[in-house]
This record gives C-alpha cells, structure tokens and sequence, in this order.
C-alpha cells in the first residue's frame, strides 16, 4: 500500500512512467494555453499548444535517488505507537497509519537504516512519541540527509512539553550514546542534530538545531563545484538529476559574459558562468551555505539577499541602474511566488527573459504563469510588458512518482 500511495508508478517500466509524465505536463500547457486564450492573447501554437513541449529529461539515477527523506512517528499497522516511516492513509476515512519505509524504490538503503535505528532507539525510551502536541509526549520526525561524498546527517525532532533543561540535557545525551557508542554507530552518521519543537515546522531562527554529535555540515559536489549543506538548507532531492536540470538552465539563460543572472529563491546558492550573480532565499542558513560555497569554489561574482522575496526584490529592482543584461531565474515552493514578486519581475523592463522552474507547475505556480503573461493591467498593477511562454522542458526529478519538474522559458 505504502509503495503504491508514495510512488504509484513504480510498477512500470521507466519509459512508460516517462511517457505518462509527458502527457500530464501536457495537460498543464494545455490548460495555461487555454488560460491565456480567454484574456484574449494571440499565440503562435506548437502542436495545440502555448509553446513547444519537449520529451521528458530521464533522471541518471532511478532508484534510491533521494538525498533527503523525512520519517514520521505514529501509530503503524500493529498499533505500535513508536512506529518510524510514512503515512498511509486519510484522515477523512480515518485510516492513517504510519508505515515503515522499507520497500520504498525511491529511498537509499542508508536512509531506511537510520530510520530503523531511530526507530529501535525510541522504542527503548521510557518517552511517549508525540503523536498529538495537545495530548503530550516527545518523539517526533526524523530527517535523514545523504550526500555522493557518503556523508550522512540525521536530524531528530522532539517535543520538550513540560521537561527542564536537565531532563532535555539527559534525553540528548542518550540519543548521543546510542549512534556514536550504541547500536546505531552502524549509520556511520556525519552529523548528529536535535530540535525541539513544538510546532510542526520550526527554522533555525525560531528554534535551533543543536548539534549533538560530528561535523555542522555536509558536503556536496555539483557540476565539480563543492557545496556545504545547512540541516535546513534547500537543495534538490535527486542530485543527479539536478545536475543535468541546472546544465540546461545555464543553456537556456543564453547568458553572455556581460550577463547579470538574479536568482530568486536560490537556496544554497548556484554558481551560473556570469558576469554577476544576485541571489534572493528567505532561509538565513542557505545563504549562509551560498555565501560560503562561492567563497570556497572561488567564484567572487555573486552577491546573496537573506529575505523574503515579496520585499527583497522590488527594493533591489526599483534601485535597479546597471546597464547589463538581466535574466531571472525563479525556483520557489509549491506555493509558488508571491504576487509583489510577480509584479516586480513585470515592471522591471530590464528582465527580457525568465526561467520559472516548478516542482508543481499545476498549482500556485500556474497563476504566476497566467500574471506574468497576461496583458497590462492597472488594476492589479501589472503594467510591464507581458512574457510569452516560449519553451517547456519536463525533467524527472522523482522517478516512481507522479510528480515532475517543469522549465518554462518566458521571454518578451
């Protein structure tokens, strides 16, 4: 059940899951077409649609491609509350139950084997899981983060409810004990992080990850540049796969030397070959890792904005006076952007081409394609010129799954 509710296409042949992407992607083209023929704009149609599609960009890796997976605690199928794994289930049919992740194609070996450990460790803990905040107990999620260096980190989340600093002192030391002398020093982790938490996402800044055992950071290698990862750092969960999305990023762009590339959203930072770098991420320590990773690969043409971007990016573009070509790059959530940010891409008559990279192109994101191609509106102060979409590029990121990450080239 757990396999066919995470990964329901994990049953077929690789070209099949790749051509059933490419029919759902496009759908979504199909329907930003029809989306932008009742504002009443003419297009110049590739096959029925806004702009051409091209065949779904294959993942290097198709099995245990995930650099970060993240494990519950809750109930499983025997009842047993201190259950590690993911859920099964729906809340409405009152069946949610939490499955360990054992046969689960797209999650490496080294990821289940922290998850049984952690698993193994609650379970000889005298502390309840925290399944309920309002009905108590302390355990919670798991994150397990890996590298191709073969560094892994494992970030525990806990509950402290009424617990004193020398109660929590005690719990961290023998969660310390139990990988780096006890039965989990089989993990071989990197990096051992405790946060407590008592809501159901925490940032750094709101609560910190206190590291309990090992290095602060793990590393990766891009495209032969090294990058340091934060535990709450963004970076793409298939990094082969990344590699070849950010290589035709770089194409698409048609950057020239005398480019200036503003990267919105930039997580721990891509380093483009440009003339000047101006990176936007709200996550204070992925700019820290940005800032670093720059330093380190000695690339010193990049400048990095830690906040939102909603009001980072009108202060940076309203100031806006170099004379160099400018080209957006815009990676964010499944929420998509902001409209502010929307509205500031628009009115910048610098910016003549923007690439919108979406891990959910048929959610938030399909209302920004509609606002940055829509004619002029004063209402909503949209006055730029409008972006036609040019290209759509699919790329799997999440073999086994339905879901795909859609390149969509905007130009004007």
């Amino acid at each position: 059940r757990l396999a066919n509710a995470v990964t329901p296409l994990w049953r077929l042949p690789y070209q099949e899951q790749l051509q059933v992407k490419y029919e759902s992607q496009r759908k979504i083209l199909q329907t930003l077409t029809s989306r932008l023929e009742e504002l009443g704009i003419d297009m110049q149609k590739s096959g029925g649609l806004c702009c051409p599609l091209r065949p779904v960009v294959p993942s290097p890796v198709i099995n245990g491609y995930r650099n970060k997976s993240t494990f519950s605690v809750n109930r499983g199928p025997d009842g047993n509350p201190k259950t590690v794994g993911l859920y099964v289930g729906t809340g409405r049919a009152r069946n949610i139950v939490c499955v360990k992740a054992n046969h689960m194609k797209n999650i490496p070996p080294k990821h289940k084997q922290v998850a049984q450990c952690y698993e193994e460790f609650i379970r000889c803990s005298p502390l309840d899981p925290c399944i309920l905040f309002h009905e108590g107990g302390h355990w919670r999620e798991l994150v397990v983060r890996t590298t191709s260096c073969g560094h892994t980190m494992a970030i525990v989340t806990f509950h402290p409810q009424e617990l004193g600093q020398e109660a929590l002192a005690t719990q961290k030391a023998l969660l310390k004990e139990f990988f780096v002398c006890g039965p989990g020093t089989v993990c071989g982790l990197t990096s051992l992080y405790f946060q407590e938490s008592t809501m159901t996402r925490c940032s750094h800044e709101q609560s910190p990850f206190q590291l309990l055992h090992g290095e602060p950071h793990i590393f990766e290698e891009v495209l032969g540049l090294k990058f340091r990862v934060s535990p709450d750092a963004f970076f793409q969960v298939n990094t082969g796969a990344a590699e070849v999305l950010y290589q035709v990023v770089g194409e698409l762009s048609q950057a020239g030397g005398d480019t200036v590339l503003l990267d919105i959203c930039c997580g721990t930072g891509e380093q483009w070959p440009l003339s000047k770098v101006v990176g936007i991420e709200v996550v204070e320590k992925a700019i820290e890792d940005a800032r670093w990773n720059a330093a380190f690969n000695g690339i010193l043409n990049c400048e990095f904005h830690s906040g939102k971007a909603e009001t980072m990016l009108p202060q940076l573009l309203s100031s806006w006076e170099d004379a160099r070509p400018l080209v957006a790059v815009a990676n964010p959530s499944r929420a998509g952007l902001h409209y502010r940010v929307v509205r500031a891409i628009r009115n910048c008559k610098s910016i003549r081409r923007l690439l919108y990279i979406s891990c959910k192109p048929e959610g938030e994101a399909m209302r920004n394609f509609v606002e940055l191609c829509c004619p002029p509106d004063p209402w909503k102060k949209l006055s730029g010129e409008p972006f036609a979409p040019t290209l759509a590029i699919p790329f799997d990121m999440f073999p086994h799954t339905v879901h795909c990450e859609l390149v969509l080239l905007l130009t004007r």
